[in-house]
């Protein structure tokens, strides 16, 4: 159903991914999730880190420090301090910040590992690295599903209204068709499509569904120094998948390239305490959870996607601080977002439980508690979150 190319064993995320939105649960898919969300975290922070290293190292051509983050605000505060340069944007920007930053969402999770040029008296912001965290995941992964099937309903519905239109002698065009009509076409549509995933019937799937930017890595260069990037990267062995120039609000390049981590290195010291943690949670030793994260390191893919995004220095500081504000930008998405009937949450809300279940407890899964053909109010999936993590509730009958 959709493919996330940052990570390895995709084809078989893929699956139950697929499977899970015709309710289609096997026995192992509580060890197969659990490993590929978990084992994958852990790979794309190791060769994240690498490549970051490496990238970050060539493009500045200097020694760094690194350290983490793990809110937006670690990153707003950083980048104000010490500018490389001054001008009357840039001011205003860093003045507006320092007037009031509880407006600038500063308290939103951020798995990420920010990069400073060491120079004296103070070491300077040159880029981050960063892993899409996993309940943004999830909602992506569900906004492209949701997409898709609302692409495929809204054709079905066009061909009822071509039959319709030939039954008429007419052409399509001149189909003059009331807005009741339109809704109620478009909701049998949706009928047919809900039938189609409740009797298992093949729904329309291209493959083409794809999630590239799980990984991402940002570098803060003048536009003058920009132009080496790309042969830097052919150097590095990486090839350029996409590159797409950004210009009005916000200008930068994106570019999503393809990259070989080295899995010796990636496997050259254990797994850390808390993956082993949540490993032994669902009855794994230690030495079991380090032996088949080889093995699941070893029998991925050896190539992976990562997200760049280039940009200078004042113009980053405008996705963070200024007119186009990342956060602004996810809420920009989810209100533009045309289609949102039940369907469309109970996808939501599918995509949250298939990877949040793997942070769970639960050695077992039972029957899918949503099903993407039944409707719920969103009180209902707070519920099964409760009891996913066996969260007790207070309940005044009790009393």
């Amino acid at each position: 159903m959709i493919t996330i190319n940052s990570y390895i064993h995709r084809s078989v995320l893929y699956d139950i991914i697929r499977r899970w939105m015709y309710c289609e649960v096997y026995p192992s898919d509580v060890d197969l999730i659990t490993r590929i969300v978990h084992f994958n975290n852990v790979y794309v922070f190791r060769y994240l880190k690498i490549f970051a290293d490496r990238l970050l190292g060539e493009v500045h051509r200097c020694e760094f420090s690194a350290r983490p983050a793990f809110i937006k605000g670690d990153l707003k505060d950083i980048i104000i301090v010490n500018p490389p340069y001054f001008n009357a944007r840039v001011d205003e920007l860093i003045n507006n910040y320092r007037h009031d930053p509880g407006r600038f969402y500063r308290e939103t999770p951020f798995h990420a590992m920010l990069y400073f040029k060491r120079d004296h008296p103070a070491d300077i912001y040159i880029g981050s690295s960063r892993i899409k965290r996993v309940h943004r995941l999830a909602e992506k992964a569900a906004r492209r599903i949701i997409d898709h099937m609302y692409d495929a309903i809204k054709k079905h519905a066009d061909s009822l209204a071509e039959e319709r239109a030939k039954r008429l002698g007419i052409e399509r065009y001149q189909l003059v068709t009331p807005a009741e009509e339109m809704i109620e076409e478009f909701l049998r549509a949706e009928d047919r499509f809900i039938d189609d995933l409740r009797n298992k019937r093949s729904i329309r799937d291209n493959g083409g569904l794809v999630i590239n930017d799980v990984a991402g890595i940002k570098v803060i260069i003048e536009d003058s120094q920009q132009d080496g990037l790309t042969a830097l990267l052919e150097q590095m062995n990486c090839g350029i998948i996409e590159k797409e120039r950004h210009a009005g609000k916000y200008n930068a390049t994106n570019l999503i390239v393809s990259f070989a981590p080295p899995k010796e290195k990636i496997l050259s010291h254990p797994l850390g305490e808390k993956i082993v943690t949540i490993m032994e949670k669902r009855g794994m030793s230690p030495e079991q959870s380090n032996r088949d994260f080889v093995e699941f390191v070893g029998s991925g893919e050896e190539s992976v996607y990562v997200e760049i995004i280039v940009s200078n220095y004042q113009e980053m500081l405008e996705s963070e601080i200024g007119r186009c504000i990342h956060e602004d930008r996810i809420i920009e998405q989810r209100l533009r977002q045309e289609y949102c009937g039940s369907l469309a949450k109970n996808v939501e809300y599918l995509m949250e439980y298939l990877f949040t279940f793997p942070s769970s407890s639960r050695i077992e899964i039972g029957d899918l508690p949503i099903k993407i053909w039944n409707r719920y109010l969103p009180d209902y999936f707070e519920q099964v979150l409760w009891e996913l993590f066996r969260i007790p509730r207070y309940n005044v009958l009790d009393e």
